[in-house]
């Protein structure tokens, strides 16, 4: 399996509310720390539902958490 192409904003966010930790940011998705670290770095992608509970943490719209480039996975 190929690496994703999808990036991410979550360590930004992070620091932009009040330096919340990637414990901090795990507790509150109920998921592990090591699971927000590969997320972060983006050796994972989350389940849609997590990608949506983690804007919702945020409180900001999907697309200014993950990100994917123009033009990938568009019929030709």
């Amino acid at each position: 399996m190929k690496p994703t192409r999808v990036t991410n904003s979550i360590r930004a966010l992070r620091f932009a509310h009040d330096e919340m930790t990637q414990a901090d940011l795990a507790k509150r998705l109920g998921v592990t720390r090591q699971t927000v670290i590969a997320i972060e770095q983006g050796r994972y992608s989350p389940s849609l539902e997590m990608a949506f509970r983690i804007a919702r943490v945020f409180r900001v719209p999907l697309d200014d958490v993950f990100q994917y480039p123009e033009g990938e996975g568009e019929p030709t």
